[in-house]
């Protein structure tokens, strides 16, 4: 690598005050050079070097590098705005290459994928070197890195899937794990897995940064480790509602348009309790914005998520032009972003936040809104610095939780089991939780990994359950699609999963233009069902793509769909065919439309989702959920919902989702036949299903009228105190796995 020719560069010039070659425009050659590519520094990076020394994060420099030199785990406490993500990432590089990259490189995760290019790009800035090449990121879909990388943001569930093939990480000399007390589950993973690689691998450094009270948590968990707390800039002026937040969002416009009133210069970030909510804010405040004066200057809604491309140049980029102010509508998984923005001068905060959380006993998420962390309250104070205001939207003396709740405890931890599973057999001992998973999410994970025929007879990952784990997708998923090798409809299969994996490929018309979306979606619709209706979607769409005279964007723009969500179905569909020919197994011609087809990608969905089955019960679209006695209805956007009235809708379904919430709602559901559930479903799981009228009719279709006449004899004989045998011949019942083998 180009930086180990400098090994020893002196490194006390990046201190001094005096940058050479600041503001003159030739200094011969007395360069300084960049330790890590050889080349004479820019002046740009004199600069971007001025900047940072004014960072928190600078004041702690030497503590870090001596805590860094002389333990093996690090702990950093700072909120946003300190530098802390920029700056220890480049420290931490600075360490490995005074150890000449022996133990290895740097990688430093993030919990949100467009962070991780911000951030990375950012740092390839103040290094001074070229992104892709010293500096370098790794999400879903996309990696931008080379054999020169020496530092490397990645997502922390692409980290996780690293170890898969480098279950010590010895790809890696010091591992930077962001944005801790998010608790995402990749994140608790990585926490707990690295208690047990610290010990294998002495010469390992990992840092570990977050916010109180996780620091706290830290702490218990590893014992006795350094911990550096940074200075955080003084907060806003705070102002709390006296009020409830019963109406918090109708008060959080209103107080919109109150400052935009005031003429006080600054953007302005809203923090809402769900996507829902903020597109639905962005329409009343455009159709509120055209009615202010002009003297008031422009008022520009902007939805803002965390996942979408590009942030940190739109962020960065100041206010269009003089008194237009730009109002970022955003939801709270956005606090984070803001680390690279000056303009945001008033931050509203509605203090609740909608999360989805998993009951295993339904195996079904439910819509809860409840208040935001103390943690968060306390980030979204920073925000807006010591000029701004933040408005919290809740009395004062409201006791908020005081941290963010472990997504693992309220997630559906199959996946994580599986991949605890997987690493198992590379030798990596137990991983030690800071938050230990509810044994019934453990237990009901285990039995649905049993269902799914991925565990053999003494808990382990049978070889199906393997290849399972080679495949990034959910295990039902992976299951289906390892399903449709066998039933020859892996190129539909391979579509289903890439577009259920993507965002909605459907767009949300304005209210105006909801009739002629309908018209527009209608056209795709596929008589068998929503999954069949997704393949005919992203057929059409690369037809268009083929039809070199159109243009694709004009395309989806036409038919209310999404081209970015079908770009990254795409993606997915790619990433997903290379790894079923990494790992060799079989991809069939595509012959959509076929019947033979047809019944095979039922087939395929039955073996991966027989759990998820419901029956109308009296033919008005009231459905019965087989595994655990609940009603739902079809969602209204499903294309059932659409041809209701003309076809009618089906008896049984195979849905892929289902949500606790108002309305209950399945989405995605594809008709089946009953008896192809029985085919597909293993026996142990059907006869696991609790009693009701459903499961009588399929008992009917499964055991033969003898068998069946025989089962009530029995009945009558032991009701009258005879032998229960009843002369008859008793069937043994067989409890066999599911027959995708």
């Amino acid at each position: 690598m180009s930086g180990e020719n400098n090994p020893a560069e002196p490194d006390v010039n990046l201190e001094s005050e005096d940058c050479p070659g600041e503001d003159v425009p030739g200094f011969g050659d007395d360069l300084e050079l960049n330790q890590f590519d050889g080349l004479p520094f820019s002046s740009r990076y004199y600069k971007l070097l001025k900047e940072r020394k004014t960072l928190p994060v600078w004041e702690v420099r030497q503590e870090f590098e001596d805590a860094l030199v002389n333990n093996q785990l690090v702990i950093v406490c700072g909120t946003a705005k300190t530098g802390r993500s920029t700056q220890i990432p480049q420290w931490c590089a600075e360490f490995c290459l005074s150890a000449q990259y022996q133990h290895g490189m740097v990688v430093c995760t993030q919990t949100n994928r467009q962070q991780a290019v911000d951030l990375a790009l950012r740092v390839a800035d103040e290094m001074d070197v070229n992104i892709g090449h010293e500096v370098g990121y790794t999400i879903p879909l996309e990696t931008c890195c080379s054999s020169d990388t020496v530092l490397r943001y990645c997502t922390d569930d692409m980290l996780l899937r690293e170890m898969m093939s480098d279950p010590f990480l010895e790809h890696y000399g010091a591992i930077v794990i962001d944005q801790a007390h998010e608790r995402t589950v990749s994140t608790d993973i990585l926490l707990g897995l690295l208690k047990d690689i610290l010990l294998q691998r002495p010469d390992l450094r990992v840092v570990v940064l977050a916010v109180p009270p996780m620091t706290d948590k830290l702490l218990g968990h590893y014992g006795s480790v350094p911990l550096i707390s940074l200075e955080a800039s003084c907060p806003a002026e705070v102002v709390h509602s006296s009020s409830g937040n019963k109406d918090y969002f109708y008060s959080a416009l209103r107080l919109v348009l109150e400052i935009h009133r005031t003429k006080e210069d600054g953007d302005a970030v809203v923090f809402f309790a769900s996507a829902e909510e903020v597109h639905c804010a962005q329409s009343i405040l455009q159709r509120e914005g055209t009615r202010l004066g002009a003297d008031l200057g422009e008022m520009v809604p902007v939805v803002l998520h965390p996942s979408q491309g590009g942030l940190l140049p739109f962020l960065t980029k100041q206010p269009g032009p003089d008194r237009s102010r730009r109002v970022f509508l955003s939801t709270q998984q956005g606090e984070d972003i803001w680390w690279a923005t000056e303009s945001v001068n008033f931050v509203i905060d509605t203090g609740v936040q909608k999360k989805l959380v998993y009951n295993p006993r339904i195996r079904a998420n439910s819509e809860i809104l409840r208040p935001i962390s103390q943690c968060q309250a306390d980030v979204r104070k920073q925000l807006s610095g010591p000029t701004g205001k933040c408005f919290c939207l809740y009395p004062e003396e409201s006791q908020l939780p005081a941290e963010n709740s472990p997504l693992i405890l309220e997630s559906n931890i199959t996946p994580t089991v599986l991949f605890l599973k997987r690493i198992e057999i590379a030798g990596l001992g137990q991983c030690d939780f800071i938050d230990r998973p509810d044994p019934e999410g453990l237990m009901q994970a285990l039995e649905e990994l049993d269902y799914l025929a991925a565990l053999d007879d003494d808990g382990n990952l049978s070889e199906i359950g393997i290849i399972m784990s080679e495949i990034p997708l959910e295990p039902q998923m992976a299951k289906a699609l390892l399903a449709s090798c066998e039933f020859d409809c892996v190129s539909e299969m391979l579509t289903i999963a890439a577009m259920l994996s993507a965002p909605s490929c459907f767009l949300k018309p304005p209210a105006s233009m909801t009739h002629e979306a309908v018209q527009c979606h209608r056209k795709f619709q596929h008589p068998e069902g929503d999954h069949f209706t997704l393949i005919n979607i992203y057929n059409a769409f690369k037809q268009s793509q083929r039809e070199q005279y159109f243009s694709v964007e004009k395309w989806c723009q036409d038919y209310f769909l999404d081209h970015s969500a079908l770009k990254t179905a795409e993606a997915i569909r790619s990433e997903l065919t290379d790894t079923l020919n990494r790992i060799e197994l079989p991809i069939s011609d595509p012959s959509f439309g076929t019947k033979t087809n047809t019944l095979n990608v039922k087939r395929a969905l039955l073996a991966g989702f027989f759990m998820q089955i419901a029956r109308d019960v009296d033919g008005s679209g009231n459905y019965f959920i087989l595994t655990h006695k609940h009603m739902a209805q079809v969602h209204p956007l499903s294309s059932y919902g659409a041809q209701s009235q003309k076809l009618g809708l089906p008896e049984w379904v195979v849905f892929h989702e289902y949500t606790l919430s108002e309305n209950n709602c399945m989405r995605t559901v594809s008709e089946i036949s009953p008896q192809v559930f029985i085919q597909m479903a293993p026996l142990y799981f059907f006869y696991n299903l609790p009693p009701s009228e459903s499961k009588d009719i399929l008992q009917d279709l499964l055991e033969p009228d003898g068998s069946r006449k025989c089962k009530d004899e029995k009945q009558k004989t032991a009701a009258a105190g005879g032998d229960a045998s009843g002369g008859c011949a008793v069937m043994p019942q067989t409890y066999d796995r599911c027959v995708i083998q």
